[in-house]
């Protein structure tokens, strides 16, 4: 049944049999996703469906992307978990609450857009490395903990039933696809075993065994902390972590879901509700989080393109977090390992290894950087940043050795450089080096028609090549520049000659 009246947007049609359906699926596959990750941090599950149910709600209501998804995300609480363990629940709400301001300012001042700065290299590895994290930390949930505190690996027939049962929810994600997709797998397969768990009464390891769910409505509570700069020493640089992991993640999302749709939506705008989802996780007992691409893709899959899903997947989850508690606890872990740890396998990059051959050696060296970083430190963001770092150095030193001069002395006796490739800082020394001020006639031009003029390095390496002219009492004319340059090198007492109807259209300085 379709409708003209579309939620917050009177201009589009919205069918709503496709976003109710929709909306149900993405609850089903969010349930375990949200509970595992709260787990893997060593949180209650009910944590992380309260990330999922205010995630969902705030970013589907004001998100700058229709059809998204985004709850309680491995992707932000892998990178907290240390502080977790350091120094317990009460940080973790005052880190993710501080994480949500920092992303709205970055939606308010508008830097949203920078995420396009990211290379590819540095998204394999950033994806290669949290798969790992993600896979690893299911293989811890074959320990079981005895009354003294011990922590052993499971033996016997309880680590056989463990490894049967995960082996069948692994087996299902991955077939049942192949006969249909009306029905999430993740979802078949944790049925399938929780079935199989309680019609033959089967002992095994359920999520009633890592902690119990008091199924109430999250209410506000204000992070029971020191409000000290000592504290805030502590948790602004896993804020700082979480903002731009969750940021990193919520943003490709949305430039996925543009190239799926062909619309486009806003950054800026997602940036905010990201964090004012995060302030409300922090102030209502959520772990925080991000967008989730496998929920995103599933919604699309079934055919949402309005924020009307999203809403009813997060209004669905409060259901059952407020009736469901007592069945969710019966859970197998061994149904929840096995969806994880194919999330895993579907989140690592194997086209990564497949083109290894083909990629140039600095990009293969990147992604394996920023994996490795990501699997030993746990800081995804620490490790997206060495990246965007290493890719940028290794693309000045290619563009460095770029620039070229041609010379040629016209029937003046008046010697030209004719200037190719970007003059930046990477580049202001094989530059400089081309020049002869000693040797060189009283007249010099350099053209940089060719060329462009980046930043101030260059700037102040003409500033400098000219007193060097000057101090042999020669004139060195620099021609075909901004009219931006000229003032700042007129400032160096160059001697400037432009031509102004061949004058590039470019600029050295941003417009303020």
């Amino acid at each position: 049944m379709k409708n003209t009246i579309s939620l917050f947007d009177f201009s589009k049609k919205i069918n709503y049999k496709n976003e109710l359906l929709a909306g149900f699926t993405v609850a089903m596959t969010m349930i375990p996703e949200s509970l595992s990750f709260a787990i893997l941090a060593g949180l209650s599950p009910l944590t992380g469906l309260y990330a999922a149910f205010m995630m969902g709600l705030v970013t589907a209501v004001f998100g700058g992307r229709p059809g998204m998804v985004s709850g309680g995300a491995g992707a932000t609480i892998v990178v907290l978990i240390a502080l977790i363990q350091s120094h317990g629940i009460e940080y973790l709400f005052a880190t993710v609450a501080l994480a949500g301001i920092l992303q709205m300012l970055v939606g308010i001042f508008k830097l949203g857009k920078f995420v396009r700065l990211i290379p590819q290299p540095v998204m394999y590895g950033f994806l290669n490395g949290l798969a790992i994290i993600i896979f690893m930390a299911q293989v811890e949930q074959f320990k079981i903990t005895d009354n003294n505190g011990t922590v052993s690996w499971l033996q016997g027939m309880s680590l056989y039933i463990m490894s049967g049962l995960t082996a069948l929810t692994i087996a299902v994600v991955y077939f049942f696809p192949k006969i249909t997709k009306a029905v999430p797998a993740s979802l078949v397969a944790i049925i399938i075993v929780f079935a199989i768990v309680l019609g033959f009464d089967i002992p095994t390891k359920t999520v009633a065994d890592i902690a119990h769910i008091s199924g109430n409505l999250p209410s506000f509570h204000i992070p029971q902390i020191p409000f000290s700069l000592e504290t805030l020493q502590i948790i602004f640089p896993y804020a700082l972590i979480m903002a731009g992991v969750g940021l990193i993640e919520s943003l490709l999302t949305l430039s996925m879901v543009d190239e799926i749709t062909n619309t486009k939506g806003n950054t800026n705008k997602e940036s905010v509700a990201q964090g004012l989802a995060n302030i409300t996780n922090g102030f209502f007992g959520g772990m925080g989080g991000c967008a989730m691409v496998a929920q995103t893709l599933v919604n699309l899959n079934a055919g949402s393109r309005a924020r009307l899903s999203g809403i009813i997947a997060s209004l669905l989850i409060l259901i059952i977090i407020l009736c469901g508690a007592p069945v969710i606890e019966k859970i197998p872990m061994a149904a929840l390992v096995g969806v994880m740890m194919m999330v895993a396998i579907s989140t690592f990059q194997w086209v990564s290894i497949r083109i290894v051959n083909k990629m140039p050696k600095s990009d293969i060296f990147v992604g394996v950087t920023v994996a490795l970083i990501t699997v030993i430190l746990h800081n995804l963001a620490l490790a997206v940043l060495i990246g965007v770092i290493i890719s940028a150095l290794v693309f000045a030193w290619d563009n460095a050795k770029r620039i070229r001069a041609r010379k040629n002395v016209d029937e003046n006796g008046v010697k030209h450089y004719e200037i190719y490739g970007p003059l930046f800082f990477g580049s202001v020394t094989t530059f400089t080096d081309k020049f002869d001020p000693m040797n060189d006639p009283e007249q010099v031009v350099i053209d940089f028609k060719e060329s462009r003029i980046v930043d101030m390095s260059a700037i102040e390496a003409l500033g400098k090549l000219s007193k060097r002219y000057k101090e042999q009492n020669k004139t060195l004319f620099l021609r075909h520049l901004s009219e931006d340059c000229r003032k700042i090198l007129k400032n160096a007492e160059a001697v400037v000659e432009v031509n102004i109807q061949e004058d590039p259209t470019y600029k050295v300085m941003p417009e303020k």
